[in-house]
């Protein structure tokens, strides 16, 4: 029998380490970031065409690299940051693994440009699918830049299996946030189709935190500092009142590495217990700083989870630092031994309050203001001429002619039958001729309004109603870009944008289903469908804004519906092209026959 094992050619092998480096354009963005910052810039540029797909460049200031070293940075497994095994325990750069360069450049057109304070010239190197097309020298400024083209180009499957450019997007800023939100002291500056998104500058934490997410956040932060021999804590939480209902804006650093823990989560979140609602998360930005030798970071080829040697007693030291801000900060209710006794009600005042009753309205029900009496008591400055002769004959038909009108109304309303119930303000109870139909209200508004929304986006004929004031909104800059992405989409379903900024969009014209004070809600709740990767579950935009508009504008459980309200809820549901499944995927009514009652009563 021959010999069956052969070796995988170089750029086969860099393909497959592909697969788990480069698992889409954020993963590349993630890769170039931090090869930036271990070398040593404090300015980084990242500059992106259609999500990433067609380019992805980042410049930086840093050391840059010699004509060995930019041919030998695209070699597998070649690197500057360890040496030996033992290197491992004791890191303090981003990138260890020699893999991302030598993958990035297997599966795109990679051109590198690098030049040396001590040089004259810089390098230029191109690569196409792990070949050097070419090596040249040129006059480039102290640094690195790294343009990554055409993604994917020679794995059409992969690139197949992308995401819209929305979702994607998504995911590089959310890499790009966590890298600058770990390094304030560096200037980094994102455009997305010569758009600009973030210009971060040189600052602190806090600072860095409200560039970021936006000016609201300031007032949302509680400080946090807490120094031991084991771990220094540093950060920010946000305060109970402004916790979310869905995760977000939750941040873990250990040593300017951005992580994943559960387990610390948990710590976060029992600190906050008694003060969060039901299903609520808060938000948080901690920075740890532990000894290298006491992390094992080489867990998991994204690098985003740790192992930490002592991780009960970093629990502990967590939820306490956490609980003593917010108790510091009258965040938390504490027992405060040195109150103003000054403040306190007197004991008399005190008793007096108790004994205290509300005033006693009089009325008097036989005062009449027609009293011919209170006539008398009005004097004219001219003579009036006192002929009422007659008027009582204008009112008789009159009254009888009412009070005919009126006996026929209620004996119609009398005779009138129900054909719709109400059951604890959450279904509704409609009459058949073969028993009853039981719907959930809120489920049957959400797919009334699905189709209602659905319609009006993709025929492009939805009514706008044009506001009196414009409504400026402020977000973050992540979330401007996001919106402003779904920016045709959004004008098809009725909204009209006046002005874009950096923080806030201003709001001309709203859908006519929409009232003014749920704009805000409605971009919330669909900026929030979005990060949970809902479009991942649907066929497009189009109806991922038909879902979260329908969700948010729905009756909720708990309103009350008049007879009337109800009838037009019933119609309306059977009109539908799909009355018995909520956008959800949620039945939104069950008949119950009287066959099905009869058993009920007789089984």
């Amino acid at each position: 029998m021959s010999d069956i094992i052969q070796l995988l050619p170089d750029h086969v092998a860099n393909q497959i380490a592909a697969g788990e480096v480069v698992q889409r354009p954020a993963s590349v963005v993630k890769e170039l970031l931090e090869n930036a910052i271990d070398a040593g810039a404090s300015e980084i540029k990242l500059l992106l065409k259609e999500a990433g797909k067609i380019l992805i460049q980042v410049i930086d200031n840093g050391k840059g690299m010699s004509i060995t070293d930019a041919r030998m940075c695209f070699e597998r497994h070649a690197t500057s940051k360890i040496k030996k095994a033992e290197d491992l325990f004791d890191l303090y750069t981003k990138g260890f693994r020699g893999e991302a360069l030598a993958s990035i450049a297997a599966i795109a057109h990679v051109e590198l440009k690098t030049k040396q304070d001590n040089q004259e010239l810089g390098t230029c190197i191109k690569i196409e699918g792990s070949k050097i097309i070419s090596q040249n020298f040129i006059n480039t400024s102290i640094g690195t830049s790294i343009a990554v083209k055409n993604l994917f180009y020679n794995i059409p499957a992969r690139r197949k299996f992308l995401k819209t450019d929305t979702i994607e997007t998504r995911y590089i800023i959310d890499e790009f946030q966590r890298v600058a939100l770990a390094h304030p002291s560096i200037s980094f500056l994102l455009h997305h189709n010569d758009t600009e998104v973030y210009n971060l500058k040189s600052s602190n934490f806090r600072k860095r935190i409200v560039s970021v997410f936006g000016s609201k956040m300031n007032e949302k932060l509680v400080p946090i500092d807490e120094k031991t021999d084991i771990v220094s804590i540093t950060g920010f939480v946000t305060k109970p009142s402004f916790s979310k209902k869905k995760r977000g804006e939750q941040f873990f650093f250990v040593n300017d590495r951005f992580i994943k823990n559960g387990y610390l989560n948990h710590a976060v979140i029992s600190a906050f217990e008694g003060l969060l609602e039901q299903g609520s998360h808060p938000s948080y930005f901690l920075y740890l700083q532990v000894p290298p030798n006491t992390i094992d970071i080489n867990i998991h080829p994204t690098k985003t989870e740790i192992e930490f040697d002592n991780s009960n007693a970093l629990y502990a030291m967590l939820r306490a630092t956490i609980k003593h801000s917010l108790g510091q900060y009258n965040v938390a209710p504490i027992l405060d031994f040195n109150r103003d006794s000054n403040l306190d009600i007197p004991y008399q005042l005190e008793k007096n309050l108790r004994q205290a009753s509300s005033p006693k309205i009089i009325v008097d029900h036989n005062f009449n203001p027609f009293k011919e009496s209170s006539q008398k008591e009005i004097h004219f400055i001219f003579n009036r001429e006192e002929q009422t002769q007659g008027w009582d004959s204008l009112y008789t038909p009159f009254e009888s002619s009412t009070q005919n009108h009126q006996e026929d109304l209620f004996e119609n309303h009398e005779d009138k039958a129900k054909k719709t119930f109400q059951i604890q303000r959450k279904y509704i109870i409609s009459l058949i001729k073969s028993g009853v139909v039981l719907i959930h209200q809120s489920l049957a508004h959400q797919r009334i309004l699905y189709e209602s929304f659905l319609e009006s986006i993709t025929v492009k004929e939805a009514n706008s109603q044009q506001l009196l004031f414009p409504v400026k909104i402020s977000f973050s800059s992540q979330e401007i870009e996001m919106i402003y992405t779904m920016k045709p989409e959004l004008e098809n379903a009725g909204f009209s944008f006046d002005e874009f900024t950096r923080d806030s969009v201003t709001i001309k014209g709203i859908p006519t289903s929409v009232t003014e004070s749920k704009i805000s809600i409605i971009l919330e709740d669909l900026l929030n469908d979005i990060n949970l990767e809902v479009p991942e579950t649907s066929y497009s935009h189009f109806d991922v804004m038909a879902k979260s508009f329908a969700k948010t504008l729905s009756i909720k459980t708990g309103t009350y519906l008049s007879e009337k309200e109800q009838e037009i809820l019933v119609n309306d549901l059977f009109s539908c092209k799909e009355p018995s499944i909520s956008p959800t995927g949620k039945a939104t009514f069950k008949t119950l026959t009287l066959h099905e009652i009869d058993h009920l009563f007789n089984s």
